[in-house]
């Protein structure tokens, strides 16, 4: 699939989501664009909300972030209030983006955010876990016929498909899903990553993967597993104090991270059973037939004269069948080969 100016059917595209790393500070957010390029990102992605679109600014059981999280104590409004990424700072990122040669797309989370996007012109938009159930978010973000990346952490298998139909429907097959786990970090035993092959067999739709965990050896398993997008955290450094510094990795390991990408994809290669160059050079450390003792004219050839041993430049060892009791027609040393006549 085409995204921007990258084929997932060639590459691997690796998205830098950069969230609330930012901390606040535009100059730091323009760092870490800059960061990401430098460090092999295929794309950095930002999220285009405001506290208010999100959620009410409330205060009452409901809205306080509760169950073992990194924000517990916290109400939703004042979460979003401190992670956002101010609107008025959108269009310059993506121009310095642009710019210095990376894509740049968002997670809007509603129409009038789709709408703010539009005038930007992104390669993609990004549906976030929690919206996966947004089904009109979805169908008009969808129908703006730009490849559309969902992450598919709190959906059932029935939302999941709903929300594919809906893209369909409204004309856009171009559709990536991404394993995800919505908990932050998110433990190495609840990635359940053999779910991306099922996933592509059952939805019939790109693939790909959407990382909480910590470290990188959970994106490298998926690349193996067939995922073709990886969207990963991303902040300049440790030291960054942002909502989700915890589960993001920081230039070396993001570096770290594309590097064991970029050689997954080249170890999986594609099915290939024929022989390079190489491969056919190597055969001659194979087995072959030789003679093993010496043979006078008129003797029979038995597996006390022949043996099948290295190097590979005499007869295949299948044939030793066909020439076991033979009778030798001329005289025989030791290391000398079988010749095919004898088949």
């Amino acid at each position: 699939m085409k995204i921007g100016k990258y084929d997932t059917d060639k590459q691997v595209y690796i998205i830098a989501e950069l969230s609330a790393n930012h901390n606040g500070s535009f100059e730091l957010a323009k760092k870490t664009i800059e960061a990401a390029k430098e460090v092999g990102a295929d794309a950095v992605k930002l999220q285009t909300y405001t506290a208010d679109t999100l959620t009410l600014d409330c205060k009452k059981e409901d809205f306080v972030i509760r169950g073992g999280t990194l924000w517990d104590g916290k109400t939703l409004h004042e979460l979003y209030k401190e992670a956002y990424t101010p609107w008025e700072w959108h269009e310059e990122l993506f121009e310095y983006a642009k710019k210095i040669g990376i894509d740049i797309f968002s997670t809007p989370f509603d129409k009038g955010a789709v709408d703010f996007l539009e005038r930007l012109n992104p390669p993609a938009y990004k549906i976030a876990s929690f919206e996966i159930t947004d089904y009109e978010l979805v169908r008009y973000a969808a129908s703006k016929g730009k490849p559309i990346i969902i992450s598919t952490g709190i959906a059932t298998i029935c939302e999941i498909q709903d929300v594919v139909d809906i893209c369909k429907e409204v004309g856009n097959h171009n559709i990536i899903l991404l394993k995800c786990t919505s908990s932050y970090p998110s433990p190495l035993e609840d990635a359940n990553l053999r779910t991306i092959p099922n996933m592509r067999e059952t939805f019939g739709v790109e693939v790909g993967f959407s990382d909480h965990t910590l470290g990188i050896a959970a994106p490298i398993a998926a690349v193996a597993l067939g995922a073709k997008v990886i969207e990963k955290h991303f902040l300049l450094d440790k030291s960054i104090e942002s909502p989700d510094n915890k589960f993001s990795l920081d230039k070396d390991e993001f570096s770290m991270m594309v590097k064991a990408i970029r050689d997954a994809e080249k170890l999986l290669g594609k099915v290939d059973y024929s022989l390079n160059e190489q491969k056919k050079k190597n055969r001659t450390f194979a087995r072959s037939l030789y003679v093993s003792k010496k043979i006078k004219k008129g003797e029979s050839f038995t597996e006390q004269n022949i043996r099948s041993v290295r190097p590979g430049y005499s007869l295949h060892p299948k044939y030793l069948k066909n020439i076991l009791g033979k009778v030798a027609k001329k005289d025989y040393e030791m290391g000398d080969r079988i010749e095919i006549d004898f088949i």
